[in-house]
């Protein structure tokens, strides 16, 4: 077999989306198989790939493309669990993927794979469409012929009317994310607007109209990028898999160049790259696919880009997803060198910095932008399990805001998880980015509150509080009032002085509607007790009282930045008050 000099490949498409939208179930009804029948709950359980020559899109686009000749030979889909085969894929530095599909349940609009899907295309600047799925799911929907726009206007008036509305929600929900959007036949500029295919994965409406935008785009706008010059093959590590007869395998996409059976390759890993020799190239015949082929694979003599392919070769041990794949004829340090590059994560790390674990190149790559995006500092950002020593090092961590792990799609090894119970370490451990990004959210929104109310324990906080002559519960031993608290907080045990600056004694209990509380603050109204005092001698109703700071709790609050606006009114009248009788006092 000749390998030809120059060619156009086929575009790879990356599909992506949320569990359950339909994503193995649209490629279903492309294929003719029934992959998703056999996987557990109908839920894709591993990354493939899936070669369409363009005759079958011909095929299944009918009259659609009727008259219409391209230059592509076909189209490569990647299928993936969610968004993962595209964080894995790289090529560069970038996404393999030259297209996506994002595929969205019109019924139930953007989840949260949908958003990191959407995160990841915009990240990458990967053109894409969305098919907008399960049409037929619509309560009425009626199957009938012709175009998508022939057809939703053949719907009931109320039906239509539904679609519409769910279509809009769509539009609206990518027009947040900055982006503009509309269903694909009103598009006149791709480059500019989003188009969305309405389908169903299950009868088939809309999916020719869907393969037809694909070739179209891919014809209109990539047709440079895909014509390409043979040479050495250069790919990208789908997945490292223990086969019967052949120990580890890799799955891998090839974009670029040719591939033979007798190379010699180059393979990232965690840490220095690899040189291995293949033992045997195995492809999976059209409209089947790497990871569920319905007959065995073909032994190849070699393959040209763009292609899935499984590749059998020793010393496989330390290879992951996502690692570049180079073959190597005379130049091997060259191609070691542009490995080590492409594997190595280029970062500014910060010693009070937060730990990130990732499963892939590209899912490292894409946690880290959105702990940037955030403003979290990173101490160290690395591919694999989360082990016992990264419990460790990420407890020495001094910032209590920062003793995190990202761990994203890895495990928590078993002496780590011992490691844990000693620390007060928290770990998100998620197969989204986008829940990680969530949790963090509303952690540190806790984590913030707890330290400011642990940091306003140190003190004695500056209060004012009003005693309201209509609540007089007992006048002596203890006296109990009830009282408003005009600015900052009371708490149990603080002592309380007069306008004057003489003191009337602690409060010994506080009680909000006859429960016990630790403390109360503006604006609330409540009863408190004190002892040594008696109602109408040393208090009278009307009676404005102040908290009794210690000089140097009063220094410290007016230099630190945690006292509210009114807070310092009242720190400064404290001053006041104290300076009738001791004019250096708080100096």
């Amino acid at each position: 077999m000749t390998s030809p000099t120059g060619y156009t490949r086929q575009p790879i498409v990356s599909v992506l989306g949320h569990v359950d939208h339909g994503k193995t179930s649209f490629l279903d009804f492309i294929r003719g198989t029934a992959v998703v029948s056999r996987e557990a709950g109908a839920i894709t359980q591993h990354i493939g790939a899936t070669e369409v020559p363009i005759d079958a899109i011909y095929n299944v686009c009918g009259e659609l493309l009727k008259g219409k000749k391209f230059s592509l030979p076909g189209l490569l889909f990647i299928d993936t669990p969610g968004h993962h085969a595209f964080t894995t894929l790289r090529a560069r530095g970038g996404s393999l993927a030259d297209l996506a599909v994002l595929i969205v349940d019109i019924n139930e609009g953007f989840k949260p794979q949908s958003y990191e899907s959407l995160n990841i295309l915009k990240q990458y600047r990967t053109p894409f469409i969305v098919a907008a799925n399960k049409i037929d799911a619509i309560s009425g929907w009626q199957k009938t012929k012709g175009d998508a726009k022939t057809r939703i206007n053949s719907q009931r008036p109320n039906v239509k009317s539904d679609f519409e509305k769910k279509n809009y929600e769509l539009i609206g929900t990518i027009f947040e994310n900055k982006l503009k959007a509309d269903l694909y036949y009103n598009i006149g500029d791709f480059r500019k607007t989003i188009g969305i295919v309405p389908i169903s994965a299950k009868t088939g409406e809309g999916i020719p109209e869907l393969l037809m935008v694909l070739v179209g785009l891919a014809q209109r706008f990539l047709e440079d990028k895909l014509h390409i010059e043979s040479g050495p093959g250069k790919g990208s590590v789908l997945e490292v898999k223990e086969e019967i007869g052949m120990g580890k395998t890799i799955d891998a996409i090839i974009y670029a160049g040719t591939v033979k059976s007798n190379d010699k390759i180059v393979i990232g890993t965690t840490d220095q790259p690899i040189t291995t020799t293949i033992r045997a190239l195995l492809k999976p015949k059209p409209l089947d696919e790497i990871r569920d082929p319905r007959e065995k694979f073909d032994s190849v003599k070699e393959v040209h880009a763009a292609c899935g392919i499984k590749i059998s070769s020793p010393d496989l041990e330390g290879v992951i997803p996502g690692a570049p794949i180079r073959v190597a004829a005379d130049n091997i340090q060259d191609v070691i060198e542009e490995i080590k590059k492409q594997t190595k994560i280029d970062i500014e790390l910060d010693e009070q910095g937060i730990l990130i674990k990732a499963d892939t190149i590209g899912s490292l790559e894409a946690l880290i932008k959105e702990s940037r995006d955030k403003g979290i500092n990173i101490r160290k950002a690395e591919i694999g399990n989360v082990s016992r020593r990264d419990i460790i090092e990420a407890a020495a961590t001094m910032d209590p805001l920062k003793k995190l792990i990202f761990a994203f799609n890895v495990k928590l090894l078993p002496e780590a998880k011992e490691e844990l119970a000693n620390t007060n370490l928290t770990i998100f451990n998620e197969d989204v980015i986008y829940t990680i990004m969530e949790n963090y959210d509303e952690w540190i929104a806790k984590k913030k509150a707890e330290l400011e109310r642990e940091r306003r324990m140190e003190f004695t906080h500056p209060a004012m509080i009003k005693f309201l002559p209509e609540y007089v519960f007992r006048v002596s031993h203890p006296a109990v009032i009830g009282v408003r608290i005009l600015a900052g907080r009371i708490r149990q045990g603080i002592k309380l002085i007069k306008e004057d600056g003489k003191s009337i004694g602690s409060i010994k209990s506080i009680q909000s509607e006859n429960k016990a509380v630790e403390e109360a603050v503006q604006g609330a109204e409540v009863a408190i007790s004190i002892e040594g005092i008696t109602v109408g001698r040393q208090i009278k109703g009307e009676d404005i009282f102040y908290t009794d700071l210690p000089c140097e709790d009063a220094k410290k609050l007016r230099d630190m930045d945690v006292l509210t606006i009114d807070e310092k009114e009242v720190l400064n009248k404290i001053f006041e008050i104290k300076r009738k009788t001791d004019r250096f006092w708080g100096i």
